[in-house]
């Protein structure tokens, strides 16, 4: 690691402790603050990509991971009180989801960018971002919500979760994690193209 890469690995950690925290925090029926922070750690590592090559973004990625396992095994030390029971701020689903998720969609983006990076100067970000931000949120809320997977944390009642409701509030019936799920996706697409300007940006300046 250089010195040129701490720049990146702090960003990362800011990106994901915050997100850790306003996760906790509900932004309307659908989402948490933390949707709209979360994308950008796409941000970083496409930045990292470009400007000094795909092992470096690799090594942010493992910073950013290390972090959100920390903020994780924090999180399972919290506990919140609600309708007569106690439970944890992180349970064992969504720190699982979360950083399988975050590491696999992080390492995907990695090696797509670096596969299109000799296009056009927008498609290797867009691209790149646009299928792993949709393999992130698939894997992090079927691996901690979806019925299907009960086995990997028997004691932990997902039943909220797993309630037919109608898609985003007007569609078919559907779990409610799918609407969750289905909402965080099209912010991260939102962001995917609103990270365009800053991506440019940064690069110009960073090369």
């Amino acid at each position: 690691m250089t010195r040129f890469h701490l720049p990146g690995i702090l960003a990362m950690a800011a990106i994901v402790v915050a997100s850790n925290i306003l996760v906790q925090f509900l932004l309307g029926n659908w989402l948490t603050w933390g949707a709209l922070t979360y994308p950008f750690a796409f941000l970083v590592t496409d930045v990292m990509n470009r400007v000094y090559g795909p092992a470096a973004a690799r090594r942010v990625v493992w910073a950013g991971f290390a972090v959100g396992v920390t903020c994780s095994l924090i999180g399972t030390q919290i506990l919140f009180q609600g309708d007569g029971y106690t439970y944890p701020a992180v349970t064992l689903r969504i720190a699982l989801g979360s950083g399988l998720a975050f590491l696999c969609a992080q390492m995907l983006d990695v090696a797509l960018f670096d596969r299109l990076r000799g296009g056009v100067w927008w498609k290797a970000p867009l691209i790149s971002t646009l299928v792993s931000s949709s393999l992130d949120t698939a894997l992090f809320f079927t691996i901690a919500f979806s019925a299907a997977l009960t086995i990997l944390e028997p004691g932990n009642d997902t039943r909220w979760a797993t309630e037919a409701l109608p898609l985003l509030g007007f569609g078919p019936m559907a779990p409610l994690w799918v609407s969750l799920a289905v909402a965080d996706w099209l912010v991260k697409l939102a962001l995917s193209l609103v990270a365009l300007a800053p991506f440019r940006a940064i690069v110009r300046k960073l090369t």
